[in-house]
């Protein structure tokens, strides 16, 4: 472990500018496709980037929004002391993601970052939340719906899993950062009126 003043500052500065990077737009850039943010829900994470520019873009999306997550709460476990650090560093790719310098903080709706940084921090925790959202979203078809349900649950594995009472406010904030983004899901679901997966507008 290394034990140096400046460094969670230079980390979690760098956390955020990396979670920043808006990877969906870039992939859609890259591979010649629409751009996510003119088409569909216009949102720039997975979901709306496999809609609007096919699976190839929307997995590498997938792959990039996770990665930044995982890669820095992961340098942050390997690099710092002391929880409270580590979990600062592991949260700023979700805000960055979240709030994007780089598109006038007018970012993705958090999901696949969040859970790469919870793996990064609690491998055992980050897989149970990808199962609990890849098993909503293929029996219930919906990707906002799934994503609410992962993260109302993550708490609560959380206090299962016997968390320190540090992570567990770690994961109490990724989980409402990424639940308030979803407020007009919530209430579209609540109405009946969100779109399932492949069948029109849905967020990641």
């Amino acid at each position: 472990m290394l034990v140096v003043d400046w460094l969670p500052g230079i980390l979690a500065t760098g956390g955020y500018l990396l979670g920043s990077v808006p990877f969906g737009v870039l992939v859609a850039k890259a591979l010649g496709t629409v751009d996510p943010r003119e088409a569909g829900s216009r949102n720039i994470g997975f979901t709306n980037v496999l809609r609007v520019a096919g699976k190839k873009a929307g997995f590498l999306t997938l792959a990039g929004d996770m990665g930044k997550g995982w890669v820095v709460a992961w340098l942050g476990a390997r690099l710092l002391e002391g929880d409270v650090w580590i979990l600062v560093v592991a949260l700023s790719p979700v805000v960055g993601h979240l709030y994007p310098v780089f598109l006038r903080f007018r970012g993705g709706k958090g999901v696949a970052t969040a859970m790469g940084a919870v793996t990064g921090v609690a491998p055992f925790l980050g897989l149970a939340l990808l199962v609990v959202w890849v098993v909503t979203a293929a029996v219930w078809r919906y990707s906002s719906g799934a994503a609410v349900a992962a993260f109302v649950g993550l708490p609560f594995m959380g206090v299962i899993s016997g968390v320190s009472w540090k992570t567990l406010a770690f994961l109490v904030a990724v989980s409402g950062m990424v639940l308030w983004r979803h407020q007009e899901n919530v209430v579209r679901l609540w109405n009946g009126t969100e779109r399932k997966i492949g069948h029109g507008v849905s967020d990641i």
